[in-house]
């Protein structure tokens, strides 16, 4: 739901309802995460939360997170596992019947395939990235589709420049973004006459758990901030607030699409 509410000088401020709303947010691993970030704005726009963490080792952390969002859930979910997706989605069709909002902000390489020369990627390291980065989004999505289909649904999914420019040391992880970026478009084809919206977002770096496992990534944030038009780097909170619209109804014609939240840094061509 859209509301407008009062602001100063007779303008009027729209704000975000997303009271009675479901929100599945997968990939979350700590309070710098962009799952997490999106989570918040979720939050606070209303809606009820479920957060999936992948195993025993980050289970604290992202339990310690959700004590900050009362009434939010947590479930195990390694989507290299289908009975684990499957039993959240027993979980979730018990609980809450239906998922208005889907983020998948899972992502995964080797680090040895992220540090060594692209063509020396192995096959298991090649398979293991794109399974985990880009086919999860297929997989969790089928899962979840007789509670996403229920009353409509908005999908968003994390990506990067890197899906479409060689970037250095990014390596095995842009043909994965690419993959994903690939999936986002043939999914809202699919899906589009169930009143399922996906959409990717792609953000520029940020500092993340999984950001610092690429090679020279404190270049890269100084790069990006000499050369983006906004001369600058984005914060967490930015792509927050684009997962919020990306999810709500204002952009509710907006399907199949990659929102590029960079500072501008993708339309630069030198």
């Amino acid at each position: 739901m859209i509301a407008p509410a009062p602001a100063g000088r007779g303008d009027t401020v729209i704000t975000i309802d997303l009271s009675g709303r479901h929100a599945v947010v997968m990939g979350v691993a700590n309070h710098r995460s962009l799952s997490w970030a999106i989570a918040q704005q979720l939050h606070r726009a209303g809606a009820a939360l479920c957060l999936t963490y992948a195993g025993e080792r980050l289970r604290a952390d992202v339990e310690q997170l959700a004590s900050r969002l009362p009434g939010t859930l947590t479930l195990a979910c390694d989507v290299t596992e289908d009975r684990t997706i499957s039993a959240v989605a027993r979980r979730l069709q018990r609980e809450w019947g239906s998922v208005e909002c889907l983020v998948h902000g899972i992502a995964y390489a080797r680090k040895q395939d992220l540090e060594g020369k692209f063509v020396a990627t192995s096959r298991e390291g090649f398979q293991i990235a794109l399974e985990v980065s880009a086919y999860s989004l297929l997989n969790v999505t089928n899962h979840l589709l007789p509670l996403l289909e229920r009353n409509g649904a908005s999908i968003v999914t994390l990506s990067y420049l890197a899906a479409e420019r060689a970037v250095p040391n990014y390596n095995v992880m842009g043909s994965a973004k690419a993959v994903l970026e690939q999936s986002v478009r043939q999914l809202a084809w699919e899906l589009g006459p169930k009143e399922i919206r996906v959409n990717a977002i792609s953000a520029g770096p940020v500092s993340t758990l999984a950001a610092r496992g690429v090679h020279g990534f404190v270049g890269m944030l100084r790069h990006h901030a000499e050369r983006a038009p906004l001369r600058r780097n984005i914060t967490r909170e930015e792509v927050g607030s684009a997962g919020l619209f990306m999810l709500s109804d204002l952009s509710s014609g907006i399907t199949g699409e990659t929102l590029y939240v960079d500072a501008g840094y993708h339309v630069m061509g030198l």
